[in-house]
């Protein structure tokens, strides 16, 4: 299980609250020396002051935390004694978060609207443990985040090949999908504590989000995506540019198909 003391407990990183009602939803952004990236994403929280909301944000690296102050909603701010990955981050940021649901938001997502009604709305339903909305890039077209549980041949296709085809169609009523790519999901706190979150033991970064939506699934939650809500990546691909985010990438890939 993920305690709500485990931060204190362990040590491992220093803890800020700014006492507030209990939120309904939880939004976890962590930073990897990143501020001046969140601080945009911060700004549409601003602008579009959503209700019942807080908003934990890890300092994974030591940086300028200037963007991080002074919100005009309720937030607080962990700060690592030393980095851990993806998983990890956000499971630290669980185990003292409040609200009903609990969203995953990476650094480089821009909110121009957010229809967290319309999100719930799909979570009335009891089986579904997990939504997303639709991710459109910084020019407007559909990014592929959702997609099949990844073989390796349909790896081979995309990664060699180029064939990219979307693996899913939809109009305005939500679908269920295998998987959600970690860039902006809404969990129900029961199911990602059902499934004890994230797998940070196996995955250090990438492939996080396939793992936990299949644990998900084989333990009878639906995972969805809302096309009547949708959000802006601004991708940074390190993958794509690090030599050492190619390396955790493979690694992750390795481990997910063996099951190392």
């Amino acid at each position: 299980m993920l305690h709500p003391d485990r931060i204190e407990a362990t040590g491992a990183c220093s803890f800020d609250m700014t006492p507030s009602p209990t939120p309904l939803f939880t939004l976890s952004i962590v930073s990897h020396g990143q501020s001046q990236l969140i601080a945009p994403l911060l700004d549409d929280l601003r602008r579009l002051a959503l209700p019942d909301m807080e908003a934990l944000i890890t300092v994974n690296l030591p940086e300028d935390e200037t963007p991080f102050r002074d919100l005009p909603f309720p937030s607080r701010i962990i700060r690592n004694a030393t980095p851990k990955g993806f998983g990890a981050n956000h499971n630290e940021a669980f185990a003292h978060s409040r609200g009903a649901f609990f969203v995953v938001v990476n650094p480089d997502i821009r909110l121009p609207t957010l229809n967290l009604d319309e999100l719930l709305a799909v979570l009335n339903d009891p089986a579904i443990g997990a939504v997303a909305p639709v991710v459109l890039n910084g020019t407007g077209d559909i990014e592929d985040s959702v997609r099949r549980f990844p073989t390796i041949p349909m790896l081979l296709r995309r990664s060699l090949l180029k064939q990219r085809t979307p693996d899913y169609q939809w109009d305005q009523e939500p679908i269920a999908v295998d998987w959600t790519a970690g860039m902006f999901v809404v969990f129900r706190r029961e199911a990602f504590e059902a499934v004890q979150g994230f797998d940070h033991r196996r995955f250090f970064m990438y492939f996080e989000d396939v793992d936990i939506c299949l644990r998900m699934k084989r333990k009878g939650w639906l995972v969805t995506l809302q096309p009547k809500v949708s959000v802006v990546h601004l991708a940074q691909r390190a993958s794509h540019r690090s030599l050492k985010h190619l390396r955790w990438h493979l690694t992750s890939a390795l481990r997910y198909f063996t099951g190392l």
